[in-house]
């Protein structure tokens, strides 16, 4: 049987998770939070407790762990990645992924990252539950990337993934990717 404990205190919120089964996955993290979300439930920081095993994802910076679990949105305009073309592939900042070519970005003028063609398998779509527009994520681990909005006419491919830059990692043209976290 497995479950997940949580310790509250009145100043902050201190998270303690661990399963009952301390032979499959022991204590995994204790942090003091001033915030909490759904997500700390199973989430915590870049290691997650699923089937009695631990996985260690890349380490997030606050920003990261914000947009990537905790599903909010960097403001327009401000990513890394906007207004960047140069030839190479993006991948999921998380779990190291190849999500995107540089080929398939182009400029939206929306303030975020636009691509209009993913890798294979690479994404996965969520309609958001007031069905105005679809979320899209990280196929291998979950994390949040943006949203999908189709017929804009925009490109030929009338599609338009529109990612947060702290979501992604760009890596050039000739340059060895790292190996994809698969837990």
């Amino acid at each position: 049987m497995e479950f997940l404990a949580l310790v509250l205190n009145i100043q902050k919120i201190n998270l303690i998770i661990f399963e009952v089964q301390l032979s499959k996955c022991h204590l995994l993290e204790t942090q003091t939070k001033d915030y909490i979300t759904t997500h700390d439930i199973v989430i915590e920081g870049s290691k997650f407790c699923y089937g009695g095993y631990t996985m260690n994802y890349n380490k997030l910076n606050p920003q990261e762990e914000r947009v990537i679990v905790d599903k909010a949105t960097e403001p327009p305009f401000s990513g890394e990645y906007d207004n960047f073309y140069e030839d190479g592939t993006f991948i999921c900042r998380r779990c190291n992924a190849p999500l995107f070519s540089s080929k398939s970005k182009f400029d939206a003028g929306c303030g975020w990252p636009s691509f209009d063609e993913n890798f294979p398998n690479a994404i996965k779509r969520i309609p958001d539950p007031d069905g105005t527009r679809t979320e899209i994520e990280c196929t291998n681990c979950g994390a949040h990337l943006g949203h999908e909005f189709l017929g804009e006419h925009l490109t030929n491919k009338n599609t338009r993934e529109c990612v947060n830059s702290l979501s992604i990692r760009f890596f050039p043209k000739g340059k060895e990717l790292p190996k994809t976290i698969i837990e």
